[in-house]
Formats: C-alpha cells, structure tokens, sequence
C-alpha cells in the first residue's frame, strides 16, 4: 500500500474519463499523487468510475468493485470510493449490497470527493486551479472535450436520460478557456464528445450553437485536429457542414448514432425521424463534404424487430456503406420506455446473431473501402510505437475505436510521437493500413 497515492479505475465511455481527470486534478492539487488503470493497483485509495449504461457495462463495474473490495479486507487499501453512472442511478442499493465501500458519488456530486479525501502532505496551501483543468490520461497530443452532459430526446431503449438527466450545455467561453489550457498543455486533437452534439446550445439561447462553437475552437492557435463525436440525426445543425469544409483542421469526420431503418423501428424506438429524412441527411452531408468518413452505431433485438426488419436493416447496411460502424444487442434496461412499455420479445441468441451477421457485413464493406486508400498520401499523427511499426492515425480515424496506420520503421528512421507526417498508403487490410514516409 502507497501512502499519499490513489488509484482511479475508469470503466465506460470517453465522457466518464474525463469526469475522472478532472476530479484526479483536483486531488493532485490537495497533495495527492494519482495514478490511472494501474496494471497493479497499490495506493491506499482506490477510486472506480463505473458506467451503467447496459447490463455488461454495469456486470464489468460490480465485479471491480467486488474485487477492490477483497483487497480492501486483505489490508491493501485504506479507502474504497465509487463513483459514475452505476452510483447516480443504482446508489441506494449499491450501499446496502455493498457497504465495503467507504462512499458514493454520482454523476454531478463527484466534486465534493476532495472534502471526504481532504490533503495530504501539503505544505501551505493547495495549489490553486482552474475547475476545467484535468489530470490528462490520454497521450499527450489528444483529449477530450466534453461540451455538454445529459440528454432530452428518450430513445425508448436508452437509460442515459436517467443517469444524467436533462441536457445541459457548457457556457462556449468556458469550453474556449479549456481549449486554450488544452493547447498549453501540448494537445494538438481534440475528440468533442457529448451525449447529443447536435442539442449544443438550445438550452442556452434557443439556438444551435454547435456549428459556431467548432469554427471558434477551429480558430484557437495550436489546434490541429478537431474530430465529432455522438450527433443526433434528428434537428441535426446542417451549418456545421460548411464549418467542416472552411475550415481545413475540422476533420472529415463525423459520428452520428442512427440506430436503424425501417419507420416501424425508428418509431418504436422513438427516433423521432423517418428513414426518407434519416437517408436524405446522409446525402446531404456527403454531398456537402466529400471524403467524409461517416461513423454509426445500429442496435438490433429491440422489443417488436421482426425478421423483415431485420432484412431491411441488413439491406440498407450495405447500401449505406459506413466507413466506420459498431453495432449493440438490446438490452432491456430497467426504467426505460421499452422496458415500460413494450415485451423484450427478441430471444437473446436471435439478437446475438443479428448482431454477428450484421458485423459481417460491415467488415465486408470496411474492407473493399480501405483498399481505396492504397497509393494515397495522408497525413498521420504517430499515437506510439510498437515493436517495428510506429502506429498512427488519419483525420478519418478516432483514437481506441477506429483504424491505425501502420509505418514500417526504417534504419535511421525516427518519428516522434505526437507530431504529424506524410505516409503513402501501400496496403490494406479489413481494419488497418501499412504504409511508408514520404
């Protein structure tokens, strides 16, 4: 056990790890050293942000807790802290199943966690700071931004709403000071994350802000790359296309969640669009920025999917032809509208299935489209090097989910980490390139 040191745990989405840099910071401030996914946890705190979005995200947060637990009883850790999305939506039961654990925060409390730690071992007064700063666990070069929190729309399978409550944007000018620390702290991408991009600003001037606010962020010296994650088809803010086009370190990228296609699905699941305006949206913005890659997220076995649904949903994938696509089994979650509302009528090994052949299509499609790639010149950022390659990244590529680039290392050849080059592209596989420096 280490005096003086906390070990932070981050389980689920990119959002929740920017919850724990923040509070992490604020730790460090008060004196304390914090160290993040540990191979081998040893600090004599140990704090686990949990997600509790679907059943497997919140099984994986249980057993961490369960197993910091042990170490806790064995004498390896003083403290045991939770906190995240499992603890907003499930704290009173998790006390009483799970009292070895010191205490609990949520989504929006987690910043009194100072108080309940309090300093260690610091002379005078804590550092000061400012409330957006954070502990960057990612590589140096890229972030995360989030510029908002919660959601309104209520997807009949979804529990975000639950968890986080209303949607709630960021003021810009607060979002605009973060970027420029970010810049300081030597960020050159920027990964804009949200539960529903395209909802940024209604709630501030009942107006869609989005589109300004990526222009502003785009004009900020040393930002680089600015990529889009989790927009919402519907009332989606069309002028942030011609942000992306006029301005050349606005990737052409954008991850836009469509769920499905058929109007019976869309309506069960409450999407509040049709598959003639869901499909309509699509053109436009490849029409408006050519080359952009287009990334999705399809749910299959929701309550009501028949096999012709299904047919269609297959149909529609490879007409569609995303260059990026993940795809999810329902899950019946409790307190949802379709939990509420409808029978989960689709057998679990039916929906694992839809999800298996679904993928299959997806990987057919990913690898006729990369091979398009081949004989190209792209500019990568190195993300690391591993045994003989560097590996990076193109504008079409979001860290930890999407492709690499895979640059063969040369003799005397040396790329530094976090700076940007110039590959030819000269092979393709399902998921990955190869390729050589200019």
């Amino acid at each position: 056990m280490r005096k003086g040191e906390i070990d932070f745990i981050t389980l689920g989405c990119s959002k929740n790890l920017v919850d724990a840099e923040r509070v992490m910071r604020q730790l460090e401030a008060a004196g304390w050293n914090c160290v993040h996914d540990a191979e081998k946890p040893q600090g004599e705190i140990c704090v686990i942000n949990t997600c509790g979005f679907i059943g497997d995200a919140k099984e994986e947060s249980i057993n961490m807790i369960l197993q910091m637990a042990e170490r806790k009883k064995q004498g390896k850790l003083r403290q045991l802290i939770v906190m995240g999305c499992l603890s907003e939506r499930y704290r009173a039961e998790l006390e009483e199943e799970l009292p070895e654990v010191d205490a609990y925060f949520g989504k929006f409390d987690f910043e009194r966690m100072k108080d309940l730690i309090g300093t260690y071992a610091l002379p005078g007064n804590p550092r000061q700071y400012s409330l957006f700063e954070r502990h960057l666990t990612t590589p140096k070069h890229y972030a995360y931004l989030k510029i908002s929190e919660g959601c309104n729309r209520m997807c009949s399978y979804c529990a975000i709403p639950l968890i986080t409550g209303r949607h709630t944007s960021r003021p810009k000018a607060e979002i605009l000071d973060e970027v420029r620390w970010l810049v300081s702290q030597g960020v050159k991408e920027l990964n804009v994350i949200a539960q529903d991009l395209s909802s940024y600003g209604l709630d501030i001037e009942k107006r869609h802000l989005l589109p300004e606010l990526i222009d502003e962020i785009a004009h900020v010296p040393g930002v680089e790359w600015i990529r889009l994650h989790y927009a919402y088809p519907t009332d989606f803010p069309e002028e942030l296309l011609d942000v992306m086009v006029r301005n050349s370190n606005v990737c052409k990228y954008l991850d836009i969640a469509l769920q499905h296609c058929t109007d019976h699905m869309l309506t069960l699941m409450r999407r509040h669009i049709t598959q003639a305006e869901q499909d309509a949206l699509i053109r436009k913005i490849r029409e408006k920025v050519p080359g952009i890659c287009i990334r999705t997220t399809l749910l299959v076995g929701h309550p009501g999917e028949t096999d012709e649904d299904f047919e269609a949903l297959k149909e529609w994938t490879r007409q569609m032809r995303f260059d990026r696509m993940g795809c999810f089994a329902y899950s019946d979650e409790e307190g949802t509208y379709a939990n509420t509302h409808y029978k989960d009528d689709v057998p679990q090994n039916v929906k694992e299935q839809r999800a298996s052949e679904l993928m299959a299509i997806q990987q057919e499609i990913s690898g006729e489209l990369m091979q398009q790639f081949v004989g190209k010149t792209e500019k990568v950022i190195i993300d690391r090097q591993e045994g003989d390659y560097y590996i990076g990244r193109t504008q079409y590529d979001s860290p930890e989910v999407d492709c690499e680039v895979l640059i063969q290392k040369e003799k005397d050849e040396r790329l530094k980490v976090g700076d940007f080059y110039n590959v030819k592209i000269i092979k393709a596989e399902e998921f990955d390139l190869y390729a050589i420096l200019c």
